[in-house]
């Protein structure tokens, strides 16, 4: 059963493009506990591809539309913002529920590349993974999901007996004060 891991890229020194030593760090810690993996799929922005190599893994492919998010679409999304406010504000809104299905086809598409028991990451931004998983799981019970998704945090989907099943990876307790 094909697994699709997605996740938020680490920490970066801003205004600048690079990661951190803390977002060094924690990336190191997420991938020693996560894969192996197959594929591994980033946007085209360095802190997507740093995150990847920090998380220990060699990049297969960047795609620009796991990094493109318009500011018409951030804004309405009122990022960072909890995934059941996100999920309503998806439902009313047009352009958010274009842009989350089609963030979710993206996803669909890399995942079709697997095969049985193969799995693939996919590094990504925050706004860009909420409205992508809203748009993967669009039944799912967003209550349950809490907040916006944090540093190397994210969603891991698989199949079991058919369904597609979702579960939230959230960075561990023991990591909070490297991720805060």
């Amino acid at each position: 059963m094909p697994v699709l891991e997605v996740r938020r890229h680490t920490m970066r020194s801003k205004p600048g493009q690079h990661l951190s030593q803390q977002g060094v760090t924690l990336a190191s810690l997420i991938g020693n506990s996560t894969g192996p993996f197959d594929l591994v799929w980033t946007s085209e922005k360095p802190r997507a591809i740093e995150t990847a190599i920090a998380m220990g893994y060699t990049l297969t492919r960047q795609s620009a539309a796991l990094g493109n998010l318009p500011k018409s679409i951030l804004d309405a999304v009122a990022w960072p913002n909890d995934l059941e406010s996100i999920s309503k504000i998806v439902r009313r809104n047009n352009a958010c529920e274009r842009f989350a299905r089609a963030q979710a086809e993206e996803w669909r598409s890399i995942a079709g590349e697997l095969k049985d028991n193969q799995s693939a990451l996919i590094v990504t931004h925050g706004a860009i993974i909420e409205l992508g998983a809203i748009g993967f799981m669009p039944n799912a019970t967003y209550s349950t999901w809490g907040d916006a998704i944090g540093y190397c945090e994210g969603f891991r989907f698989s199949q079991v007996e058919g369904l597609e099943t979702c579960e939230l990876l959230r960075v561990p307790s023991h990591l909070q004060l490297i991720h805060n």
